[in-house]
């Protein structure tokens, strides 16, 4: 009895080190395949300027707070802020687990069990927005012209993120600082499935170069050097 005990056991530790080594490697691999990739060479009248924001482990996706198709000003409020300062150019959006979100600011706190939900896709999800008066292009900070139809699409995609998109519901006490709030959204977080994923596809959505999958952030700034 003992042995078959320790047969299941390494038998089970063997499938998950193979099934490690396979989702690194896939990730890796498939992250680089870009898919767009004529994006720029379709001529269209590319006026709007998005960017794509890292932390270096997260991708926000940064529109214009104001323009003749979106007034996120209607949806997201300043006055949800600490800051409720008004004097903003850009508004940052980034999809992820609720959980990581609002129970762990720091690295120091994550709980296995906000872990494991998050790998398993089994927690709700949260939008975390984030004013911003400017941003510096860098390597962590890309600008992307796009045209009003791809913009219409990207603000379609974000909107439809939010658990209730015509009036998204702010989850009041909760932020990282003075300009920044969350919001519920849809969907759950996954080892598939990751903020990079929606930040991938939110790009997708808006015809630009992106990765045919990837769920960290390099695997999107890779197509932006």
């Amino acid at each position: 009895m003992l042995i078959k005990t320790f047969k299941f056991l390494g038998w089970t530790i063997f499938g998950i080190v193979i099934f490690l080594l396979l989702y690194v490697i896939s990730v890796y691999f498939i992250s680089k395949i870009t898919v767009n990739s004529n994006a720029d060479l379709i001529k269209k009248q590319r006026q709007i300027p998005i960017y794509i924001l890292s932390n270096g482990v997260h991708t926000d996706i940064v529109v214009p707070i104001k323009n003749e198709i979106k007034d996120w000003r209607n949806e997201i409020q300043f006055s949800q802020t600490q800051s409720k300062d008004s004097l903003m150019n850009y508004i940052a959006f980034g999809w992820g687990d609720k959980g990581f979100y609002l129970d762990t600011p720091e690295w120091s706190d994550l709980k296995a069990s906000t872990a494991l939900k998050a790998a398993f896709g089994v927690s709700s999800s949260a939008m975390h927005t984030t004013f911003f008066k400017q941003l510096k292009e860098g390597e962590d900070c890309k600008r992307i012209l796009i045209s009003k139809e791809d913009y219409q699409n990207l603000v379609n995609y974000i909107s439809g993120s939010f658990s209730n998109p015509g009036q998204p519901q702010w989850i009041e006490g909760h932020s990282y600082g003075k300009k920044d709030a969350f919001y519920e959204a849809k969907g759950s977080y996954s080892l598939f499935y990751t903020c990079n994923t929606w930040a991938n596809n939110a790009l997708k959505a808006a015809n630009q170069k992106a990765s045919l999958w990837t769920v960290y952030d390099k695997g999107i700034f890779c197509h932006y050097k």
